[in-house]
């Protein structure tokens, strides 16, 4: 009989060491699902509100079975209590309040139990697996996996990664690329993630980062650290712009990328189903940037605007095509590559538009300066865009333009002075006319032109500013219900301001009707300073 016994034991050891080792977890973790599965058939044999607790010894593989009374003065229930004077026959130090343990004998399993039991075990397990799964790959994102196509399901791809499944999903595959079960496959870990039914392995061939980590494995230098890709923009299975520097002055970065007679570049193109990648040197200067990722196309020039991020870039008439690309490809590209917003115009077009604004500034000041066309050409073709340069700027520089003295100087910056004061007297008319409050014009940043556009919007109170979004102030877009995307127009859209500029006149009109405390000048500076150090 002992022999049998011992018999049993070895084999509840030698069950549970090989689940461990083929499912990779913990042998501890099985001996518990297997304490779990021996403890609920050991309820359903001595009722379900007994206290009962199963131990496995991990050496002997001998089954302890104990049930847990409370020791109390009066019983309830005799499946959980046991009274003190019991409770001292068995332990002569009880006390009211302890609990004791009682063996109970081994449990013998039914049909029934054995199934239940095998149920636990092996959920048990499986939670153990996807928590052994999760673990080991949380900390693997950002790398390039190999593995084997199990099957292929609604155009998603199901992957063995050996002690893992991964999947990937329809959008993050190259397009126009099949696969078959069995077929070897590299993607990038972008995501893992608890869910109902396991961990989930995100995999990615379409991901930016795929390109890179490829070009990684591929170029030592980039592996060594010695060249940085600064940054990346695909157009997955069509083309692609990579922006690379060198720490080393001696090492070529775009030549170390490409190799010898290109096989380096040509293994991830082959790789990426012959997307056609350009490799393009990253410079610190924005320009030089942008004009390094319109190539192959040549550029005239470039014109930055720091506010609104936008850039506008002349090339040659014959170049635009290749600028542009095919279906805008080239500069859709360059744009995401460089986080700039890229116009495009040819030398004509530009040419075009500056002899129109030329046109449009040089009649201006004849309206509103009362001289003739030659006098305004001439301020025109010194740089003065409107009135208010001529007003505002020195008089030694007016008087500096030749065929100009200081007394003709003198002269137009009067008029230029007068003509904005009789603007801005009929703006603050047309403002009272609309029913917009004095205090509205006393917010730091706001004309007498802004006032009234502001008038225009309905937006005619101290509180009715304050309460604006920046939104309301420079428009926004918003779904219709045919799903087209309608622009709002806002109260100021027309003044070039920024979302600083739109949000700073809301915050100081809700500090001059009370809403909000104004901060004290030392702390804005040190805000300020605070969020640049963050952003940077």
């Amino acid at each position: 009989m002992a022999t049998g016994v011992a018999a049993n034991r070895l084999e509840l050891l030698q069950i549970a060491d090989a689940v461990a080792r083929d499912k990779s977890i913990d042998k501890q973790v099985v001996l518990g699902a297997m304490e779990e599965a021996m403890q609920r058939a050991a309820k359903a044999r001595y009722g379900s509100e007994n206290e009962i607790k199963v131990e496995i010894d991990p050496k002997t593989g001998e089954t302890h079975v104990s049930r847990y009374l409370n020791v109390v003065e009066l019983v309830d229930n005799d499946k959980i209590e046991i009274s003190l004077e019991e409770a001292r026959r068995r332990n002569p130090a009880a006390q009211v309040g302890d609990i004791i343990a009682e063996t109970l004998p081994p449990v013998d399993f039914s049909r029934i139990a054995a199934q239940a039991a095998k149920q636990v075990i092996v959920q048990k397990v499986r939670d153990a697996e996807r928590e052994r799964q999760y673990e080991e790959y949380k900390d693997r994102i950002g790398e390039i996996v190999h593995g084997i196509v199990k099957r292929v399901e609604f155009g998603s791809v199901v992957v063995d990664l050996g002690r893992a499944e991964g999947v990937v999903r329809r959008d993050e595959m190259i397009p126009r690329e099949s696969f078959r079960t069995g077929d070897r496959i590299r993607a990038y870990i972008y995501d893992v993630r608890r869910e109902t039914r396991g961990p989930q392995i995100f995999l990615s061939r379409s991901h930016p980062q795929f390109m890179v980590r490829l070009f990684a494995q591929e170029v030592p230098e980039i592996y060594d650290g010695i060249i940085e890709i600064r940054a990346v923009a695909r157009d997955p299975g069509s083309r692609a712009k990579i922006a690379v520097i060198s720490k080393d002055s001696s090492i070529d970065p775009v030549g170390a990328c490409v190799g010898m007679r290109g096989v380096r570049v040509q293994a991830v193109v082959q790789e990426l189903q012959g997307e056609r990648i350009d490799i393009i040197p990253w410079s610190p200067d924005p320009a030089t940037f942008i004009v390094n990722a319109l190539a192959p196309a040549e550029v005239s020039k470039v014109v930055l605007d720091e506010d609104t991020h936008r850039v506008e870039v002349v090339v040659p008439d014959e170049q635009l095509s290749l600028a542009i690309g095919r279906r805008g490809q080239n500069v859709r590209l360059a744009s995401q590559l460089t986080s700039w917003q890229i116009d495009i115009l040819t030398e004509a077009e530009e040419s075009e538009r500056r002899q129109k604004e030329f046109a449009e500034r040089t009649q201006r000041f004849m309206e509103a300066l009362d001289v003739d066309e030659t006098v305004a050409q001439l301020l025109a073709s010194e740089g003065f865009a409107d009135v208010d340069d001529v007003a505002y700027v020195p008089l030694n520089e007016l008087a500096a333009i030749e065929g100009f003295d200081e007394e003709t100087a003198q002269e137009l910056q009067q008029r230029a002075i007068d003509h904005i004061e009789a603007q801005n007297k009929a703006m603050d008319d047309k403002r009272r006319e609309l029913g917009v409050t004095d205090d509205v014009l006393e917010v730091d940043g706001v004309t007498a032109a802004m006032a009234v556009s502001l008038g225009e919007a309905g937006i005619k109170s101290l509180e009715d500013l304050a309460g604006c979004a920046t939104d309301d102030l420079l428009g926004y877009y918003e779904t219709s219900k045919d799903k087209e995307r309608v622009r709002i127009t806002g109260a100021l859209e027309g003044f070039n301001l920024t979302a600083d500029d739109a949000n700073a006149i809301i915050m100081k009109a809700r500090v001059k009707i009370g809403w909000i405390e104004e901060l004290p000048e030392e702390e804005e500076a040190a805000e300020e300073t605070t969020e640049e150090e963050g952003a940077a």
